[in-house]
């Protein structure tokens, strides 16, 4: 994909990827030279490096299903390069690719031309800045249904240890 093709999606409801990992259905938010930015509903904010993107669907008849309202305050970070973007999540949490064997979560350390330094509990991890395909920053917050779930399973526990 391309900025200039991102750039004319902007505002519209798009689904990256057939599938895997890195496929997610979103909001086009805005798009540079190398990168363009999602609103997801799963993960919300994430930041695609062109490079990495093999398909980009836009449903022109009925759209995506994308039960998600655009907050008025949404606050992402702003870049003219996905070198900078990086730059300005340094000390921050990050999830870097969706799943698989290539997804990493930590704080992002270091940021230079070559690679960024990641952390995370004891480990210290370099990854290749080439092979980073997606990146989201910050704790996502728990949707109502998980803390629900969460809240149900604590009580089977409390039940339990009180019989």
């Amino acid at each position: 994909m391309n900025g200039e093709l991102m750039r004319g999606l902007q505002g519209k409801v798009v689904k990256i990827n057939r599938g895997g990992h890195e496929a997610r259905t979103g909001l086009v938010l805005g798009s540079t030279d190398d990168f363009f930015t999602l609103l997801t509903e799963k993960d919300g904010v994430v930041y695609y490096k062109h490079d990495h993107v093999k398909s980009m669907t836009d449903n022109a008849k009925k759209g995506f299903d994308f039960n998600m309202e655009m907050p008025e305050t949404l606050a992402y970070l702003k870049a003219d390069s996905f070198g900078e973007l990086l730059g300005q999540m340094r000390y921050q949490w990050v999830k870097i690719n969706r799943g698989g064997h290539d997804a990493l979560e930590g704080v992002l350390d270091d940021v230079n031309e070559n690679y960024v330094t990641v952390v995370h509990h004891e480990e210290v991890v370099r990854i290749a800045l080439y092979h980073i395909k997606s990146i989201s920053y910050g704790v996502k917050a728990e949707k109502n249904e998980d803390k629900k779930e969460d809240k149900k399973e604590e009580n089977k526990e409390d039940n339990k240890q009180s019989k």
